[in-house]
């Protein structure tokens, strides 16, 4: 018997909400806390009757520490699962270690404005020392490491799909098929069509900003950085078809460096239609990626900000969006000293998640694993104080949890590599 705390009620929120429902045994009270009571009392509304979970809700603004802590401190639950913005990830572990509570989410922190100049000193000496400069990373909140020791709290980082479940994928590589990992490569394919000439399939403000930063990936010990989009390939995916992919900068590559050392390659690659990426220049072209605010008829508008008002919300995406996601990754290795391929990912239904939890696959791919995440820490399966990734835990209930949840892992023992 738990009692949760979920801050967010976007659309990852709404599935992981929903899927907690499913396991009322363990979330037996949930508080959903938005910054738009109205969309959490709907939401609640929506949902009663149809589970034994107890829900409640409350406005907070998670930008402010104090009103984070005046809630935890009203609700007392056992967990803070984070599912806000990834620019609020700091105030809320200020929040949870006030108050005593283990802390999760599904995206490391970045911040809301880069022109800050006191984060901007701590990012271009970062820059420097790492090698790369996306304006996401780990380090803010690997910094919290002791203080959660300290308090023998435990707060989970980036348990979504990727990051997330691909780490656990690596895990699980690593402890049952491989004696070494020499290459990993990680690949997100959205082969989904929602009939508008251009969307996002999550936040605008952070799937763009993702995406127009510069590549990197880490090879040979080092972070390799380039220019954005300009390392292309083509895949095959299974149930999806042959799709032109992109290598980002990832998360979840910068902790798999430090947890699987051996590795001497680990890459992130993402599926772009034409139609996205066109958009996605002439819009940067323009400046309306920019965080940088501008006056406009007397007023500040930051222009990403201002773009986001005018894309369609991802939450509204479900209903008519069509197709299949595969996302996963593909393993070179040793195992009993003979060369290995091997890769495990898993397929995604577009209409299907609909009709389960009224929700395209993109927000069903984070919020079930946001739930499986948390079922971990609050059955114990999962217990270590400090500030961890996924890959830092035992696989095998996380997966299961998985498969037995709705997104179920499918193996190739012999797949094709990336080219190049």
């Amino acid at each position: 018997m738990s009692k949760v705390l979920v801050i967010g009620c976007g659309g990852v929120a709404n599935v992981a909400i929903r899927k907690c429902c499913q396991v009322s045994g363990v979330f037996t009270e949930l508080c959903i806390a938005s910054r738009t009571k109205a969309k959490c009392d709907a939401l609640a509304a929506e949902l009663a009757g149809q589970t034994a979970t107890k829900i409640t809700t409350a406005r907070v603004d998670a930008d402010k520490v104090e009103e984070l802590t005046a809630l935890i401190q009203s609700y007392q639950p056992d967990l803070v699962m984070n599912i806000a913005l990834p620019y609020q990830d700091l105030t809320i572990m200020e929040a949870c270690l006030a108050c005593g509570v283990n802390y999760m989410d599904t995206a490391n922190y970045e911040p809301e404005d880069t022109t800050d100049p006191a984060w901007r000193a701590v990012y271009e000496k970062r820059c420097k020392e790492q090698g790369f400069s996306a304006y996401f990373d780990y380090s803010w909140q690997w910094a919290y490491r002791k203080r959660f020791e300290d308090a023998g709290l435990t707060a989970l980082l980036g348990c979504g799909f990727d990051p997330g479940v691909t780490q656990a994928y690596c895990a699980w590589a690593k402890k049952h098929e491989f004696d070494t990992i020499d290459t990993i490569d990680i690949l997100d394919c959205n082969g989904g069509d929602h009939g508008y000439a251009f969307a996002t399939n999550f936040n605008p403000e952070v799937n763009l900003r993702e995406v127009s930063a510069p590549g990197s990936y880490w090879e040979d010990g080092r972070w390799v950085e380039v220019p954005a989009m300009s390392i292309k390939r083509e895949y095959d995916f299974d149930q999806v078809g042959r799709k032109e992919m992109y290598l980002l900068h990832h998360e979840e590559i910068e902790s798999l460096a430090k947890n699987i050392p051996e590795a001497r390659r680990i890459r992130f690659f993402m599926t772009f239609g034409q139609s996205y990426l066109d958009h996605m220049r002439c819009l940067e072209d323009v400046g309306m990626l920019s965080t940088v605010p501008v006056e406009f008829e007397g007023r500040q508008i930051v222009p990403i900000q201002f773009l986001k008002a005018l894309l369609p919300d991802p939450a509204s995406l479900g209903p008519r969006t069509h197709g299949k996601t595969n996302i996963g990754c593909i393993f070179t290795g040793k195992k009993d000293g003979k060369d290995k391929t091997w890769s495990i990912y898993n397929v995604c239904d577009h209409q299907e998640c609909y009709r389960e939890v009224k929700s395209q696959a993109i927000s069903y791919t984070t919020g079930v694993p946001a739930m499986c995440g948390a079922l971990m820490l609050l059955t114990g399966q999962w217990a270590a104080p400090g500030v961890h990734t996924v890959e830092e835990f035992d696989p095998d209930p996380f997966l299961e949890a998985l498969d037995r949840y709705g997104l179920p892992r499918r193996v190739n023992r012999a797949p094709a590599l990336v080219d190049g």
